[in-house]
């Protein structure tokens, strides 16, 4: 873990002011960074030993001593200590985090007695982190090489998932992790969310959608737009920057969306931001495990309440009929990307909040209930592939289905819910089915389109509902099902 000055900590009273002590340390150091590297640009000169010392994280260390607050037996599962002794761990943009940072220091404090103290950590900031206008190499003026000479840049040997994987060393007697991630692997995944969603990283909402159709896009846009005519949203954030709100809503508003330059963009990022907090973004992280394995690589350390996969799939049953979905309560997992940090025969649970919210979402939407809606939600096991053409080797898979039982095939729904059981983030599935591939209805261009029409639109609104219905339910949705025996105490 980090090593610390001691000189350099002091005791918070409260998480309020313990964070307001962050945001400051933080900002002195990005600044102090800000301004030696102007400098550099400018003048050339570099900063000599004295001044690279103010570029460091501050840390944020947390007591906990069984003798300063009577047993705690909560069923929370987040917010609460394994064992007593010391956590800590480094910290980026604290401002941008607090009310997550509150949160989870809040139980901690009231239900255990734990002490918190604020400080300096050693780790560095790497100079690209403390550029938001994303000018690392100095207006063209230096090289990065030149850069690299004299300020801290990202080392990948310090960037890792080992507390996330539960491969990090504990060494007796020093402070355990308090975090799952750190500062320096939360700036790298801010900085690859801007790149690979092309948008702002701090217009990401806590409640995520992820899809596989460009078309779903087109549906959150107007349903957003919908709401900021209606008043229960503020704006809709999409990527280049562009940012609809009451203000400038009009009768083009859905036409400059459109017109955005989303192409660009491997995983395009759509944010319907209310003014609650309960916002929500919907990423089209395109087709494929790596694509999945990705994006959630980088969104889990927003620390999301959720992510749903709302996508399309092949119906495996002759009973399905184009259009019907799919709840997924399991995952033949043979997307093969995570099989070293998740092996498959770990099995990833299903989550009876995030089940029981996509099928009453799915009831409220549709109008169907009891037998009627049965016929259109079937509830089984997904198949996940890493190979769009499985069908041209369908006397291997054949049996793989057989014995799984599986009713669906995707190649995105098991690479989702495995990481968020990798990373502590809730997870569901709901699929619906664009073609049956073991039974002749295979995905045409006509009969694509028709389906798109008349799918996509209350396919997305099941999964805005269930949404809803999860932010209801509250705390309980972080289930102790994603927790281990020794784990962070924040979520």
């Amino acid at each position: 873990m980090e090593a610390t000055d001691p000189m350099m900590f002091e005791t918070a009273a409260t998480p309020e002011t313990a964070i307001d002590r962050l945001e400051m340390l933080y900002s002195e150091a990005r600044d102090a960074l800000r301004h030696d590297l102007n400098r550099f640009f400018e003048t050339g000169q570099a900063p000599d030993a004295g001044e690279r010392a103010r570029y460091r994280y501050p840390l944020l260390r947390v007591t906990y001593e069984p003798s300063s607050a009577p047993e705690n037996r909560t069923q929370r599962g987040y917010a609460k200590f394994a064992m007593p002794g010391v956590y800590q761990t480094t910290v980026t943009q604290p401002a941008e985090f607090r009310a997550y940072l509150i949160e989870q220091l809040r139980p901690l404090v009231d239900e255990y007695g734990a002490i918190i103290e604020t400080g300096i950590g050693a780790e560095e900031i790497p100079y690209p982190y403390a550029l938001d206008g994303g000018d690392e190499l100095g207006r063209g003026k230096v090289t990065a090489s030149q850069l690299a000479r004299h300020f801290p840049t990202p080392l990948l040997s310090l960037v890792g998932d080992e507390i996330a994987d539960g491969t990090f060393d504990l060494v007796e007697g020093e402070p355990r992790p308090l975090a799952l991630f750190d500062a320096v692997r939360v700036d790298f995944s801010l900085r690859r969310l801007v790149h690979y969603t092309g948008t702002d990283w701090r217009a990401f909402q806590p409640w995520i959608l992820l899809t596989n159709y460009h078309r779903y896009v087109d549906q959150f846009v107007r349903l957003g737009l919908a709401e900021i005519e209606a008043g229960t949203a503020e704006a809709l954030v999409t990527p280049g920057g562009i940012r609809i709100d009451r203000d400038n809503i009009d009768a083009t508003a859905a036409t400059r969306v459109m017109s955005a330059l989303w192409h660009r963009y491997q995983m395009p990022a759509y944010h319907l931001v209310r003014a609650d907090g309960t916002g929500v973004t919907l990423v089209n992280i395109g087709v494929g495990p790596s694509n999945a394995k990705t994006i959630t690589d980088h969104l889990a350390v927003l620390r999301p309440h959720c992510w749903l996969m709302v996508g399309h799939c092949g119906g495996l049953r002759q009973t399905q009929v184009i259009g019907d979905y799919v709840l997924a309560h399991g995952y033949l997992r043979q997307d093969g990307i995570l099989d070293e940090l998740v092996p498959t025969d770990i099995p990833i649970p299903a989550l009876a909040e995030v089940q029981v919210a996509l099928q009453q979402a799915a009831a409220a939407v549709t109008g169907e209930e009891g037998d009627l809606l049965k016929r259109r939600l079937r509830t089984g096991t997904v198949v996940t592939q890493d190979d769009r053409n499985w069908e041209l080797r369908w006397g291997k898979e054949r049996r793989r289905i057989n014995l799984s039982r599986a009713i669906a095939v995707d190649m995105e729904s098991g690479t989702i819910a495995a990481q968020g059981y990798r990373l502590r983030v809730p997870y569901g599935t709901l699929l619906c089915v664009s073609d049956k591939p073991l039974h002749g209805e295979i995905k045409l261009p006509g009969a694509a389109n028709a389906f798109y029409e008349r799918a996509v639109s209350e396919h997305l609104r099941i999964g805005l509902a269930a949404l809803e219905k999860l932010r209801e339910a509250g705390v309980s949705i972080h289930s102790r099902k994603l927790r281990s025996f020794d784990e962070p105490p924040f979520r």
